[in-house]
C-alpha cells in the first residue's frame, strides 16, 4: 500500500476509532483514570526519580492526572507538553499538580512559559486506537510521532499510551515515520507491545 493510501486508511479509521473511544468512555469513563492510576508505572521498570510527561485530557481521553499525581507522591519528576508550531515537536515543561496552566492552542492547558524545560525519560500518550504491536493512531497532527522520533534520536525514551481496552484494533495502518509505543496502560492492565 502506498503512503497516500495509508494516509486515507488512517483518515478513515479516526472515525470509526472516535465512535468506540466516546462509546467506551460513556461506560467507563469516569473510572478509567483511577483504575490506570492504581496499575502505576511500575511494570515498565521505570529509573527512580525518572521525569514523566503526561497531557492535559481532551473530549474522551482518558485523564492521566491521578496517575501523575500519584507519580508525583513516588518522587517522579512530572512534565507537561507544550505546542511549538504545527509542524514542530512538543516542547516539555517541569509541571507539579497545582501549578498553574494557560489555555493556548485548540483549547489545551499547557504549563506557563516561565515554568523550566525537562526532557522526560517517560512519556504518557494519548490516543484513538492501538495494536499489539504498538502502532497507534493519533488525531493526524504527528506532534507525538515528531516528538518521540526527535527525543528518541538523543536518548532513551519510554511511549506508554494510555486507552480504554475496546481501543484496541486488529492492525493500525502506520508509515515510516510512526513512533511506536512501548507498551499501553488500560483499565485492566499493562500490555506489552510486541515489535513487528
Amino acid at each position: 500500500m502506498d503512503t497516500s493510501a495509508i494516509a486515507a486508511a488512517k483518515h478513515e479509521l479516526r472515525a470509526t476509532a472516535r465512535r468506540i473511544r466516546a462509546e467506551a468512555f460513556q461506560r467507563q469513563g469516569g473510572m478509567a483514570a483511577g483504575r490506570i492510576a492504581a496499575h502505576g508505572i511500575a511494570f515498565a521498570g521505570p529509573r527512580a526519580g525518572a521525569t514523566v510527561s503526561g497531557y492535559s485530557p481532551i473530549g474522551q481521553e482518558i485523564d492521566p492526572l491521578p496517575l501523575m499525581q500519584q507519580l508525583a507522591g513516588e518522587g517522579f519528576g512530572l512534565a507537561m507538553p507544550a505546542v511549538q508550531g504545527r509542524c514542530e515537536p512538543l516542547l516539555f515543561r517541569c509541571w507539579q499538580p497545582g501549578d498553574p496552566m494557560s489555555e493556548e492552542k485548540w483549547g489545551i492547558r499547557e504549563p506557563l512559559p516561565s515554568a523550566p524545560e525537562a526532557e522526560p525519560e517517560i512519556m504518557l500518550v494519548p490516543l484513538l486506537a492501538f495494536d499489539a504491536g504498538g502502532h497507534r493512531l493519533g488525531y493526524g497532527g504527528g506532534f507525538f510521532d515528531r516528538t518521540l522520533a526527535a527525543a528518541r534520536a538523543r536518548r532513551a525514551v519510554l511511549a506508554i499510551g494510555l486507552a480504554f481496552d475496546a481501543q484496541e484494533m486488529a492492525a493500525v495502518p502506520r508509515l515510516d515515520f510512526d513512533q511506536r509505543l512501548d507498551w499501553v496502560l488500560t483499565p485492566s492492565g499493562p500490555r506489552k507491545c510486541l515489535a513487528g
